[in-house]
Parts: C-alpha cells; structure tokens; sequence
C-alpha cells in the first residue's frame, strides 16, 4: 500500500505511537527516510511538517508500520561517539559542514554515544535517575563551556534536574526531556544576578593547557546569546531550526550569530576557521575537564528539601499576612469620624486695626494730661456777690 504525498500524514502523537508500535527508534526511522533523528523527532512534536520527497518517503513508512504485520527488527547500529552532549544527531546533515581534516584524527577524546534507550522506566524515580545518568555528564560540561566556571557548572546542571523532578509530570511527556533540562540549565547559567554573588567576583582557575585556555577566553569574549547559539549548533549539533526554537529567536537571527561567532573566534584562533575542527575542538575541551555531577538520589532529595523549604515559607509568610490582617481588622475603629471641612474665607470683616505710632504732639498732650488730672477735676464753687 503507497501513500502518496496528497494523502494527509497522521497526528504528530500518531506517528509516535506507530514507530513505537514496532520498538523502532527515532534513529532507525531517520535511517529508512533519509533524514537525521532530530528532524524525525521534530515532525514527532509537531513543530515541522514533512514536504517533498521525504515526506512521501515518510508516509510510506508510516502505511507500512500501520499495517498488521510482523514486528520490524532493529537495526544493529554501531554507537558513534558523542559530540559534546547528549542529544546530537548522529550524523548532522548540514550544508555548511566539510569533513574532518585527515592530518588531525577527529572527535579525540570523545565519550561513547549511548544507545537510544527503547523501554522505558516503570516508576517516576527510576525514570528520572535515568535521564539523569545519560544527560547530567555532558550538560556539565556543556555548561561549563558556557560560564568558564565549574562550580557555576554543576550547580546550574543541578538546579536544573531539581525543576525538572518538581514538574516531572510536565517533562516525561515533553518529546525532548534532555532539551528541557538542558534549557533550564543554560538559563540558571547565563543568569545576570550570578555576577552580584561573592564567589563570582573570584576569577576561577584556568585549564591547564595553552590551548585549551586561548579556546575558552575565545568563547567568553561572545555575547552569550552569540555564545550559546554557538554551542549548541557547532558543540551539541542541533540543527538550525531547534537551535533558533531554544534560544528563543528566529531561524536567520539564530544564523547570523552562528556566523559571526564562528568568525569571532577564527579571528582570536586561525586554526579553528573549518567548523569540524571547531566542533572537535570543543569536544577536547570539554573532555579534558573531569566535572563530575552529583547523585541523582541526592539531587532528588535536595530538590525536595527546597520544595519543603519555600512551601513552609510560603505558609509562614501567608499566616503573617492573615494575623496582620486579622490584628488591623480588630483595632479598626467600628464607626465613622467625620473629617472637619476645610476653612473657608470670610468676606465683609473691617481688617483689625490697632494703635498707629505716636507723634512727638501726641506724646506731649498725653504726658500734660497724666500730670493734670491725676488729682481729678477741679470743682466749681460759686462766687457770692
């Protein structure tokens, strides 16, 4: 049975359920269309639609999961060595991409890339110590790629699996959980307060090769959205259109920053003008820090000693409100005090007059009339004739 191109795909979740019907991975279907996994996982989202020839290549695939049959074997794929973190594509189709120079032997010192896990964990813990164990390694020194510090680096990784295991009803049903908490890290990371801190102010120590260290001062002379643009699609390998959704901006802003990163960096380092070698030089560096991550049991419980914390602050700071309230409500006067009326100006009064200043006449009359009639007045007595 052939799907042709004007028959509609199914649902986004529908086309997950078909692959996984048949215990395929996304890698394994990328394979059989010809596309890498992070474009099979987009159309497995929602976010991209297939168009063309793979599109009809795609819906093929679908009709055939669709039909009864037997179950498809997986395919043996031979694990290929992961780039900085988890969630690279396998074999990032880019245009723009050359390969690896044969003088320097490519992706030295690179961890193993795990195996797409196809069962999934029973209970919510077991399942987040896993995604724990296979992202925790690679975003810490991803993270630390990002900041130059190491400390900021496990602390970011860990701050984040903690949200991560508050919302974990929300990220075990998000398409990319590795992508979520490797968001949240990259934002506690690049946060501006971290720059207020005591311990920011201390420079950290730098790595102990030349290299090494020129790389790093390249990276932290970016911007960071520039910074974390570059990470991400020449470190991580996402494509353009997952790495322009992450960092929240369009897919030709997400383009130009990659540019003129690249070309920011091949100023400070000419050797590293190929992006192979960018990539490869990124991975060394990230390998030859030794970050470890905590236990996932104690990121676990610290997340929930700090869930506990603010809930109980909360409820005490609610209280507070609710006792202030209950106090003003008591001592508030029960009945109304009029206010006064403002004083108005009266018309029609004469203005208060009072004694002018004497005269030097004046003061002479007043001075004769004290001495005179001080004694009172004279009587008359009449005169006889």
């Amino acid at each position: 049975m052939t799907q042709g191109a004007a028959t509609p795909l199914p649902t986004p979740k529908e086309r997950r359920r078909l692959r996984e019907s048949r215990s395929l991975t996304q890698a394994q279907v990328a394979t059989k269309v010809g596309v890498t996994r992070e474009t099979v996982r987009s159309w497995e989202s929602g976010r991209t639609t297939p168009r063309g020839r793979k599109a009809e290549a795609y819906a093929r695939l679908l009709s055939e999961l669709a039909q009864p049959a037997e179950p498809v074997e997986p395919a043996k794929t031979t694990a290929e060595p992961e780039l900085v973190g988890a969630g690279a594509p396998a074999t990032p189709a880019r245009g723009n991409r050359r390969a690896p120079s044969p003088a320097r032997p490519a992706r030295r010192n690179a961890p193993r890339r795990e195996p797409e896990p196809t069962d999934r964990p029973g209970t919510p813990p077991e399942a987040f110590d896993a995604l724990y164990a296979h992202c925790a390694p690679y975003l810490v020194r991803q993270t630390y790629l990002l900041t130059g510090r190491r400390a900021l680096a496990r602390e970011s990784v860990e701050r984040a699996f903690q949200l991560a295991w508050e919302r974990w009803p929300e990220v075990a049903v998000d398409p990319d959980p590795a992508g979520w908490v490797r968001a949240a890290a990259y934002e506690y990371a690049m946060s501006p307060w971290h720059r207020l801190r005591r311990a920011h102010r201390v420079p950290e120590a730098p790595p102990a090769d030349p290299e090494d260290r020129k790389l790093l001062d390249a990276l932290l002379s970016l911007p960071p959205a520039y910074r974390r643009t570059l990470l991400l699609y020449d470190g991580v390998g996402l494509n353009l259109p997952e790495t322009a959704a992450e960092t929240e901006a369009s897919t030709p802003a997400a383009a130009n920053r990659v540019l003129h990163a690249r070309e920011a960096v091949a100023e400070q380092l000419p050797d590293l003008t190929v992006p192979e070698e960018l990539h490869q030089r990124l991975t060394e560096l990230a390998g030859s820090e030794k970050l470890d991550a905590p236990r996932s049991t104690q990121v676990r419980s610290g997340g929930e000693k700090r869930t506990r914390f603010w809930t109980r602050a909360a409820i005490a700071v609610t209280v507070l409100i609710v006792g202030a309230t209950a106090l003003t409500v008591r001592v508030a006067p029960t009945r109304y005090e009029p206010v006064p009326a403002p004083g108005a100006p009266i018309s029609g009064v004469p203005p208060l007059t009072g004694p002018q200043h004497m005269t030097e006449h004046d003061r002479k009359l007043r001075q004769r009339l004290r001495a005179e009639l001080s004694g009172g007045p004279q009587r008359l007595a009449p005169a006889a004739e």
